[in-house]
């Protein structure tokens, strides 16, 4: 079995084989170089919302901290193409197993690997938890709560979204009361006023989408130029991504980002603990000594790491006394209802989503399902909506050719919906290993009941809507996004793998920071989340330093 690269992916492990310098708002920053032989103080897998978030703030800490990813360090201005096809470096292509009654589509629309993971491609929208969810069990009694106040994430988000420079309304109209956003909300595109005038004909709230793309300038980046390749990679830096935020933050305080370097083991002593990671760079295997080892490689990967690492004092795997690892994988529904507008809609233009609705976050009653989910305007680039065609309506052809000159003409609403965690939907290692020795991870999940009552209840509304406002010759897409759980974070050792602080149970130089944490996986996409919840786990770990906690 191979690895997908692309020809441009070649080409950059060739003449590189480690980060470049990287530009940011008009300053160079060098890279340090820390050796192999001597521990650093923190050793990161993955540079994502998790992991580029945590460098970035042990770093200005003064700790040494060596950040590894899988992918390679792009420089948006020379890497980046307005091409769908080129721009698929940016996804994690390499083969994964994936099972079960309802498998998931895994790539594109959840995994990223470069620098800086898949917010280099995700679609910018940064939204809140609703604060219940943090207590889902507690307060509706589905799900697992949080071993965290909504009041302390309130406070994470806010410092997030000032990183991040994230545009957004005046006043959001649901949930506590916000400050204001710290750059303006974007100009509506015609899609997002599609979703807009069907919320006003029904009667239910809608705003701006608060997006992770600037709507001024910013040093020496400048705003979004509406050019709507936000999904393959934003080649004017206008997308404030971990790539031009936290990652170079992270290499000025000092951390070294190590690319094209594949984390395959963590290694550890008699003693059960954490002595570094064995990693694969430039065709051999290397190893780095670290006093803490944090994994940050999302959903998928960082089970499969742990799995992997499995030793004669861990022999389920590392920080699997509890069983979890690998259990409670969670996906948000992202079944989308697409219709034909009268009027020019031309839905390419600007960020897809930048119109939403959490009415049924916030709405309790009316449901016949737990949880909630949002949605938002669209606005797909050619390719990605002709594939969608292909596999949800099986058209191909002079069919599919006739359903694509409409494309101009189309509007569509797409829901992000909140799935139940079970034990059952999980990642395991399977028999297989990839072109490096590894094994190749199998992912298993299938829909509740209650996921599909929330689907049956977005798709039903979502038409209404789009209905309302005009739309005709209605069809349903199903599909998946973003990927959450397993390694839970909680109070309890016997049923979570992690505590608040994101510090394994098992092993206490061991930490986990990703979007494996969450318990639950709200009806909002999940970036800001695991960014804010980075930023108060950072805050943790140094509060642990100064009280002689770590080792």
């Amino acid at each position: 079995m191979s690895t997908v690269v692309s020809d441009a992916q070649e080409k950059i492990r060739a003449t590189r084989g480690r980060a470049p310098n990287v530009f940011r708002y008009g300053e160079w920053v060098p890279m340090k170089e820390y050796p192999e032989n001597e521990p650093v103080d923190f050793a990161i897998v993955g540079t994502g919302c998790g992991g580029s978030v945590l460098a970035a703030q042990l770093a200005e800490a003064g700790y040494s901290v060596v950040a590894f990813d899988a992918g390679a360090f792009y420089r948006p201005l020379e890497d980046f193409a307005s091409d769908e096809r080129e721009q698929e470096k940016l996804y994690w292509l390499e083969e994964r197993i994936s099972g079960g009654e309802h498998p998931i589509e895994l790539g594109s629309n959840n995994s990223g690997q470069a620098v800086g993971g898949s917010t280099v491609h995700f679609q910018m929208v940064a939204l809140r938890f609703r604060p219940e969810w943090f207590k889902s069990r507690s307060n509706f009694g589905y799900g697992h709560d949080w071993p965290v106040d909504w009041r302390e994430m309130w406070h994470y988000y806010a410092k997030a979204e000032d990183a991040m420079k994230i545009a957004g309304p005046i006043r959001y109209p649901w949930g506590p009361k916000r400050g204001r956003y710290p750059y303006r909300e974007h100009e509506l595109s015609a899609s997002a006023l599609v979703l807009a005038r069907g919320a006003e004909a029904m009667g239910v709230k809608w705003c701006a989408t608060p997006t992770a793309s600037l709507s001024a300038p910013r040093g020496e980046a400048p705003p979004c130029v509406y050019r709507g390749f936000c999904k393959i990679g934003c080649a004017t830096n206008a997308k404030q991504s971990m790539l031009v935020t936290y990652v170079p933050k992270a290499l000025k305080k000092g951390a070294e980002i190590r690319d094209l370097a594949m984390v395959g083991k963590i290694e550890t002593g008699p003693d059960g603990r954490a002595t570094g990671v064995h990693y694969h760079r430039q065709g051999e295997w290397r190893f780095q000594k670290a006093k803490n080892v944090v994994v940050s490689g999302y959903s998928i990967e960082t089970p499969r790491l742990l799995l992997n690492s499995a030793s004669p004092q861990h022999p389920d795997g590392l920080a699997n006394s509890s069983g979890q690892v690998g259990k409670n994988l969670m996906v948000h529904l992202n079944d989308a209802v697409w219709g034909i507008m009268e009027e020019e809609i031309r839905w390419y233009k600007g960020p897809p989503s930048l119109a939403v609705c959490e009415h049924w976050n916030y709405e309790d009653e009316g449901k016949d399902f737990f949880g909630g989910y949002s949605f938002m305007s669209q606005g797909p680039l050619p390719t990605d909506f002709a594939t969608s065609l292909v596999s949800n309506e099986g058209v191909f052809g002079h069919e599919l050719r006739k359903w694509m000159s409409h494309y101009n003409h189309m509007a569509g609403l797409k829901m992000v919906g909140e799935t139940m965690p079970q034990e059952e939907n999980r990642v395991e290692l399977s028999d297989e290993t990839n072109e490096i020795g590894l094994p190749i991870p199998k992912v298993t999940f299938s829909y509740c009941d209650n996921d599909k009552k929330m689907a049956n209840h977005a798709r039903e509304f979502q038409g209404e809507m789009l209905r309302a406002a005009g739309a005709k010759s209605l069809y349903n897409t199903s599909s998946t996004a973003h990927l959450m759980g397993g390694c839970r974070m909680g109070d309890d050792p016997g049923s979570s793998v992690v505590n608040a602080a994101g510090r394994s149970w098992d092993i206490d130089n061991l930490f986990v920071c990703d979007g494996s944490l969450f318990p639950t996986a709200g009806g909002v996409n999940p970036s800001m989340t695991i960014v804010a919840n980075s930023l108060r786990i950072a805050d943790r770990i140094i509060e642990m330093g100064k009280r002689g906690e770590l080792h």
